[in-house]
C-alpha cells in the first residue's frame, strides 16, 4: 500500500516516529501522479521541485524539533480555482490558460504556516460549472475504481487524486455540492464547512452566497484536522464568522449515543437508486445501534432547491463571470475592431459551453422585466428550504441521507442532456442554500466495488456533531481506510 493509501492521521504518525519523512511522501506521491495522470487525468499542474524543497524544509524542523503541527510534511493538493503565488491557476478554462497569481488564497496561507506540502492543481470542470467533471477544458477526469465512469464534480480530480492515492489531502470548493458529490463518487470523505467558517479569498468566485472552500481526505479524522487548520475569521473576506474554531479532532471521540439522527423523508424516495438506498439504510441502522435516536423528518420545500440554485447560482455567475473580458488578464482575442467585439470574442473563444449556458441562465433572470419572476421568487424558495432546516434540526441533531441519488456513471451518460445532469446534484444543493455544514463518507461499496457516499449535515457551525457522526459510523464500517485501487492494481 502507498503512503497516499494511508489515512491522515496514521501518516503523521509514521512522520513522528520517523518512519517516514515528509521527502519519502512526497516522492511516493510524485512517482504515484507519473504512473497515473496520464490515464487518470488528475493533475493540470505539478510542482515537483517546490514539493521537494518544502518537504526538505519539513524534514528538518522535525529534526530540530520546531514542528508547525499535525499537517507539517502531509503533501496536499488544490482545485484549480484556488490560487496559489507563482502556480498556474486555470480554473480548468481555456479562458485562464497560462495565468499565474502573484498571490496566495487564504486557505494555502494557512497551509504553509502549518507546514503541508502542496504537490500540484487538481483539474475541474470549467469554473466549477457542473458535477461530473467532464466540462474541463482540458479533458474529463475519470474515476480512479472504474476509468470508463465519471468521478463527479466539479472538485472530481482533487477527490480522484485522493481515492487513487496519490496524495492523502486535497482542498475543493462547493457551490452547490461540489466536494460531497465528487468524494461519493470516489469513496473518499469530502467536506462542505458552514458558509463563513473558511475564507474564500483566494477562490475564484462561482456564486459568493453559496461557494466554499472545503477539504477531502481518506478518513473523518483526517478531513477534521485540516479543516482545523484553514478554518476561522480572515479581514480579508467579510463573509467569514468571529466564531471560535473548536477542537473538532478531540470531539470525534464522544460517540453518537441520545443524539437524534433525522432522515429526510423525501431524500429516500422517487429518483433515488435502490442500491444507494439500501446502503444508506444500512447505515442508518448501524447508527441506531451505536445509541443514536433515529426519527423521521419533512423537507417540502427541498423539491425547488435544484430549480432555485441554478436561478441563484447563475446570477451570480454572471455577475461574478464578467470580470473576465480579454481586457486585464485571461485570454484575449486579437485583430479585434472594438472594445465590444474584445469582449464578444474573447468570452466566446475562452469560455466552454456550460459556463455560457450559466451565464445566460443568469443574466436572463437578472434582466430588466424578469428580476422578480425569476430571482426574486428563486430567494423566496431558497428562503423556504433555509426554514425546512430550522424545522428539521428543532426535531433532530444531525440529517443524514444518500450524498448523491445516483452510482457513478460512466463518462459521456449524461453529458447531452443537462437537466439529467444538474439533478445529480439535488442532493447537495440544499445543504449550500441554507449555509450548513455537510459531509459525504463512504457507506458500504455496491457488489462490484462502486462507492456509495452517506451525507452527514448538521446546523450552522455544529462541525463537531456533524464529524462526531461520521466518525461513529466510519469506526464501525471499518471502511475509512480500505484502499481505493484503480481496476487491477495491486495493493
Amino acid at each position: 500500500m502507498t503512503s497516499g493509501h494511508r489515512p491522515l492521521p496514521e501518516l503523521s504518525a509514521a512522520l513522528a516516529r520517523g518512519e517516514l519523512s515528509s521527502a519519502d511522501l512526497v516522492e511516493d506521491a510524485l512517482a504515484r501522479v507519473d504512473a497515473w495522470n496520464r490515464r487518470l487525468n488528475v493533475f493540470l499542474h505539478v510542482d515537483a521541485a517546490g514539493a521537494r524543497a518544502a518537504a526538505a524544509a519539513s524534514d528538518t524542523r522535525r529534526a530540530r524539533g520546531c514542528l508547525r503541527g499535525p499537517l507539517d510534511g502531509i503533501p496536499y493538493a488544490l482545485k484549480d480555482n484556488i490560487v496559489a503565488r507563482g502556480m498556474p491557476a486555470t480554473c480548468g478554462s481555456r479562458f485562464l490558460a497560462g495565468f499565474v497569481p502573484p498571490y496566495d488564497a487564504t486557505v494555502v496561507e494557512r497551509l504553509r504556516r502549518a507546514g503541508a506540502v502542496l504537490i500540484g492543481k487538481a483539474n475541474m470542470d470549467e469554473f466549477a460549472m457542473g458535477s461530473s467533471n467532464e466540462h474541463s477544458a482540458f479533458g474529463p477526469t475519470r474515476n480512479p475504481h472504474d476509468p470508463e465512469r465519471v468521478p463527479g464534480g466539479s472538485s472530481g480530480g482533487a477527490c480522484a487524486a485522493v481515492a487513487a492515492g496519490m496524495i492523502p489531502l486535497a482542498f475543493g470548493s462547493s457551490t452547490g455540492g461540489s466536494v460531497r458529490l465528487p468524494a461519493s463518487f470516489c469513496g473518499v470523505v469530502g467536506a462542505k464547512p458552514s458558509y463563513g467558517r473558511v475564507s474564500r479569498y483566494g477562490l475564484v468566485a462561482f456564486g459568493s452566497s453559496l461557494d466554499q472552500i472545503g477539504p477531502i481526505a481518506r478518513s473523518v479524522e483526517g478531513a477534521a484536522r485540516a479543516l482545523q487548520v484553514v478554518a476561522g475569521e480572515d479581514p480579508r473576506d467579510a463573509t467569514t464568522c468571529r466564531a471560535p474554531v473548536p477542537d473538532w479532532v478531540a470531539a470525534l471521540d464522544e460517540g453518537i449515543a441520545g443524539l437524534r439522527i433525522g432522515v429526510v423523508r423525501e431524500h429516500l424516495g422517487e429518483g433515488i437508486d435502490p442500491v444507494v438506498r439500501d446502503r444508506v439504510e444500512e447505515a442508518i441502522r448501524v447508527l441506531e445501534r451505536e445509541g443514536a435516536r433515529v426519527v423521521e423528518v419533512e423537507m417540502p420545500h427541498t423539491r425547488f432547491a435544484v430549480a432555485a440554485y441554478h436561478v441563484v447560482s447563475g446570477a451570480e455567475a454572471s455577475s461574478n463571470l464578467a470580470r473576465f473580458d480579454g481586457a486585464r488578464y485571461g485570454r484575449r482575442a486579437d485583430r479585434v475592431a472594438d472594445l465590444e467585439e474584445l469582449y464578444v470574442r474573447s468570452r466566446a473563444d475562452g469560455f466552454g459551453d456550460e459556463v455560457k449556458r450559466r451565464i445566460l441562465i443568469g443574466t436572463f433572470a437578472l434582466s430588466a422585466g424578469y428580476h422578480d419572476e425569476y430571482y426574486g421568487r428563486a430567494m423566496k424558495a431558497r428562503s423556504l428550504v433555509r426554514r425546512d432546516y430550522e424545522k428539521a434540526f428543532a426535531r433532530a441533531d444531525a440529517l443524514v441521507s444518500p450524498a448523491a441519488p445516483v452510482l457513478p456513471f460512466r463518462l459521456g451518460e449524461r453529458l447531452d442532456d443537462p437537466l439529467a445532469m444538474y439533478l445529480v446534484d439535488a442532493l447537495t444543493i440544499p445543504a449550500n442554500l441554507a449555509g450548513v455544514p455537510a459531509l459525504s463518507v463512504p457507506a458500504r461499496p455496491t457488489g462490484d466495488g462502486l462507492p456509495v457516499g452517506l451525507q452527514i449535515q448538521a446546523p450552522v457551525l455544529e462541525e463537531a456533531r456533524m464529524l462526531r457522526v461520521a466518525h461513529a459510523w466510519e469506526r464501525v464500517a471499518g471502511l475509512g481506510a480500505l484502499p481505493r485501487l484503480v481496476p487491477g492494481e495491486a495493493a
